[in-house]
């Protein structure tokens, strides 16, 4: 069951009734990258899941490096499933996203939300999982630099902005480039979810 974050209080109800799972492992993910966009949707009264690997508080990073904020799962990958939700997000880290794309689960639910038509959206090494999914060929996207091979090689078009929307395959795609990029990230997913579509393809 979708779980109704009270991060920081409600700014609107724009996404009222829009639910939102979140991906990770149990260590290493970045902590901005974790708990920005998930802060932003439920602003906007959208109801965000954090999944881990364990239901076991999540270690967050800062930079890779500095141990970050621990940010408590409200369900695990194995335990869940796409129905239900309104899109995904893949936060990066790289020990998180290099662990996640090998995860099973996690990529059988990233596949189940592009099969639904549903967005997908990942930043920093977050598009790891898209690689390991088979969801980047034929699609433009961006991520940390040093993954540009990878995305390449798995048949995607990489580009160097802060935000690319790419509505030209079967689903959204919403990718960024590192922490940097959240105000923009974070404000894609929140245009992708809005009523009629709300104007996604403003990348």
């Amino acid at each position: 069951m979708p779980h109704e974050g009270t991060a920081r209080e409600e700014r609107d109800g724009t996404l009222a009734g829009r639910n939102v799972l979140v991906l990770t492992t149990n260590y290493g993910t970045e902590q901005d990258e974790l708990r920005e966009p998930v802060a932003v949707l439920r602003e906007h009264g959208a109801r965000v899941t954090v999944a881990a690997t364990k239901d076991e508080p999540v270690r967050t990073l800062v930079s890779d490096r500095r141990p970050g904020a621990e940010v408590p799962p409200d369900a695990t990958l194995a335990r869940t499933e796409a129905d239900g939700y309104d899109a995904v997000i893949v936060p990066g880290g790289t020990i998180n996203a290099d662990h996640l794309r090998t995860d099973a689960d996690a990529r059988r639910l990233v596949t189940a939300f592009a099969e639904a038509g549903k967005p997908v959206a990942a930043i920093c090494h977050g598009p790891w999982l898209l690689v390991d999914s088979g969801l980047a060929e034929g699609r433009e996207l961006t991520s940390y630099p040093s993954l540009r091979p990878d995305l390449e090689n798995a048949g995607g078009t990489w580009v160097d902005r802060e935000v690319v929307v790419d509505t030209g395959g079967a689903h959204p795609l919403i990718t960024s480039r590192r922490p940097g990029d959240l105000d923009a990230f974070s404000a894609a997913v929140v245009r992708a979810l809005e009523p009629a579509g709300g104007g996604a393809n403003g990348a």
